[in-house]
Order: C-alpha cells, then sequence, then structure tokens
C-alpha cells in the first residue's frame, strides 16, 4: 500500500547531539526502511543547519542513521534561496562561516562577497581586534563591486567583524569605501537564513548561541545608530512558510520517482525545538487550512513575506494545496532543546507576558503555535505514533 503521508525530521536534537547520534533514531529508521535499507514511506531532513553543504550534511545523515541520505532529502536554512532568482544576479554579499561562497553559488547566485574579501579591501573598516589593525594607512581601493544585497547565512565566526561590516554596507547601500551620506532607507535587501535562537549539542547547559542570537544583535546595532527597524527581504529556515512549502513540494517529488501513486495527504513534523520546530508545523498547518479555503494569510497578524511570487509560480504551490497535502501535524521529542519541565508558553497560563519568546522579532507570539499536537519521548516514539495513526 503507497504511503499517504511523509515525515520532516529535524536533525540536531532529535537524531544527533552534536556529532553523537541519539541512540533512538537508529530504531525509528530500521522501522522505517524495508529489507533491503529503502524508505517505506517519504522523508525530508529539516535542519536550520547552514554552514555546510547540502552534499557533506546528506553524508553525515547517512553515517549516523546507517542508511543511505541523498541530499535531495536535505533542506538546509538556505535551500529555498534558489527559488528567489531575481537575485541570482546582483552582487551578494554573504556571511556566515564554512563554505558560504560555494553554497551561494550551488543556489544560483553569480557574483557574491565574502566578509572576508570585503575586510581585505577595506581594512580600515574592521578596528575592533587591535591585532588585526592596519599598521600603515593603506592605499585607496579601486574596482571593487557595489554591493546590491546581503545574505545572512549563518553565525559566523569573529561576530564583530561581521557585524561592523554589514552594518557599513547597509549604510553605504553598498560602497562601504565611499564617505558617508544620507543613510538610504529602505536599506539593500537582506537575506536571513536561520532564526533560531538557541540549539542544542553536547554541552550540559542547555542551549548554544544560533544565528538567530546574531540577527538579534544586527538587528539592534542597525537602530541604535539610524533609529529605524532593520527590514528583512525574506527570512527562510524554520519557522518560514516557504521552507515548509519547499518540504512539502520535495516529498511529493520523492514519492513520484519511487512510483508510489497515492497523493500524499498528511505531514508529520518531528522536532525538539518549540519555537522554531513546532511554530514553523502549525504556521504551515495553519496556512495549509487557509490555501483550502483561499485564503492568503495564515496564523499570524503580522509575518514577513518570506516567498517571492517566483516560487509559487515554480512549485505550482497553488495548485498543489487544492488537491493533495491537507495537514502538517507537530510531534515534539524531548532529546533536545525541550525538556517535560520546561517553561513553554500555553494560553492556559494566567501570565503569557511573563512567559520568554525565544522566536524572532518578525514572528508574533501565539500560544496556540508553540502547543504540540504530540509530546514524545524520542523519535522512534514520535515514528510509532504516526504509524498508529496512519494503521501502517
Amino acid at each position: 500500500q503507497p504511503p499517504a503521508f511523509g515525515f520532516l525530521f529535524d536533525v540536531d536534537g532529535v537524531l544527533v547531539r552534536g556529532s553523537q547520534a541519539v541512540p533512538a533514531a537508529r530504531r525509528a529508521f530500521q522501522r522505517l526502511s524495508d529489507g533491503g535499507g529503502r524508505l517505506r514511506v517519504p522523508v525530508v531532513f529539516l535542519t536550520n543547519a547552514g554552514n555546510c553543504l547540502r552534499s557533506a550534511k546528506a553524508q553525515e545523515l547517512s553515517q549516523a542513521l546507517g542508511l543511505q541520505v541523498s541530499p535531495e532529502q536535505v533542506i538546509l536554512s538556505h535551500s529555498p534561496l534558489r527559488l528567489f532568482s531575481h537575485f541570482h544576479q546582483k552582487c551578494m554579499l554573504v556571511a556566515g562561516q564554512g563554505p558560504v561562497e560555494e553554497n551561494a553559488l550551488n543556489l544560483g547566485f553569480k557574483h557574491v562577497v565574502t566578509i572576508e574579501a570585503l575586510r581585505k579591501a577595506y581594512p580600515l573598516l574592521d578596528m575592533v581586534d587591535q591585532s588585526r589593525r592596519p599598521k600603515e594607512l593603506p592605499p585607496p581601493t579601486t574596482g571593487f563591486p557595489t554591493i546590491e544585497g546581503v545574505i545572512l547565512f549563518g553565525e559566523p565566526v569573529r561576530w564583530e567583524t561581521s557585524l561592523q561590516l554589514i552594518i557599513d554596507v547597509l549604510l553605504s547601500n553598498g560602497n562601504p569605501g565611499a564617505e558617508l551620506q544620507d543613510i538610504p532607507y529602505p536599506h539593500l535587501p537582506v537575506l536571513a537564513c536561520n532564526m533560531d535562537l538557541l540549539w542544542m549539542a553536547e554541552a550540559k547547559m542547555p542551549s548554544r548561541f544560533g544565528h538567530g542570537t546574531f540577527l538579534l544583535c544586527l538587528e539592534n546595532i542597525y537602530k541604535k545608530v539610524t533609529g529605524r527597524e532593520l527590514k528583512y527581504e525574506a527570512l527562510i529556515g524554520k519557522p518560514s512558510t516557504v521552507t515548509y512549502r519547499y518540504a512539502e513540494y520535495l516529498i511529493k517529488e520523492q514519492a513520484e520517482k519511487q512510483g508510489w501513486k497515492s497523493p500524499i495527504r498528511r505531514l508529520y513534523a518531528v522536532g525538539d525545538n518549540p519555537m522554531s520546530d513546532v511554530y514553523g508545523a502549525n504556521l504551515y498547518n495553519n496556512y495549509l487550512k487557509s490555501a483550502h479555503q483561499n485564503q492568503v494569510q495564515a496564523g499570524v497578524k503580522r509575518s514577513p513575506q518570506a516567498a517571492s511570487p517566483q516560487t509559487e509560480d515554480r512549485l505550482k504551490l497553488r495548485k498543489d494545496c487544492n488537491n493533495s497535502v491537507e495537514s502538517c501535524e507537530s510531534i515534539l521529542v524531548c532529546t533536545g532543546v525541550y525538556r517535560h519541565d520546561a517553561d513553554v508558553p500555553s494560553k492556559t497560563k494566567e501570565h503569557t507576558t511573563e512567559t520568554v519568546f525565544h522566536g524572532h522579532r518578525d514572528f508574533c507570539f501565539d500560544p496556540s503555535l508553540v502547543e504540540a499536537s504530540y509530546i514524545v519521548q524520542d523519535v522512534n516514539d514520535a515514528v510509532q505514533l504516526a504509524f498508529k495513526k496512519e494503521n501502517w
């Protein structure tokens, strides 16, 4: 019987902790696979990691889970940027760590400038680290391209350098070597991937700073300097709706390649972070419901426009939503960021304003969006639960 459902698995805190596989993960994938090691249902690995190549993450998952994972099954926080083709010909500043230049080129961007290349071109901009300050006045820079937009792939290593140079580019309209004139507003387009404030690694301390923490710094510095809000052209990665729409597209593509004729009706999103995994799945579930009712806005009063018109056209999402996927249920596991005794915002609490919201500034707090459809101990229990619901 062909499956009418698929899984969206978060990675850190669900399948692995740092470099170590969560013990339940292999059991879960033994359940999901047939005797030949082939998956019996479509699966997408939906992670907010972005400081690596898709192929490297697929290889890492293959080793951790003991089965062959293809790059086409992996969605990194930046993967939907391949749909933003109207930026692909522009000169973009890319920030993060790892193979940022290669990632950008793989996604379709033709002209990219790294933070390090910008720092070398304009050494007088980077002044916090005294050991890296120029010892003598460098010659003026000539021929450096005007920057037309900024891509924030993930948390960088030298935060002070990236914060300084990104602000310089925004204040100078992409010409940080020029003398500052009037500060442009709106500023150059900023596309940000991965809004996670915190994530779970091997440390006993509960959570490590994520890219969301870097974004928080950038937003506040920009506002303090200019008196205006930093605006995003796109916020992608979980919990952004466009990321889940892209995941749905890959799930359906996978089912077609396997020759499964049944339409995929239900998605099960398994994660450990209420503020990204649960919020994102619930937001997408609301989107699916409203798409069936021909409504444009889903779930939140003020949501960033995270997708371009090209995205809708390319993925044929309007047509698909009318006749296929009906729901996206959130399953929260207790092997990562979330703990049973954690103070997750709830509409049953009398003083929800006192609860700390770790979500991004542009995603309004709605207690119902961080309430998981189900809470289980680990990913193996999550798979069992979905199988039971599907009579599989």
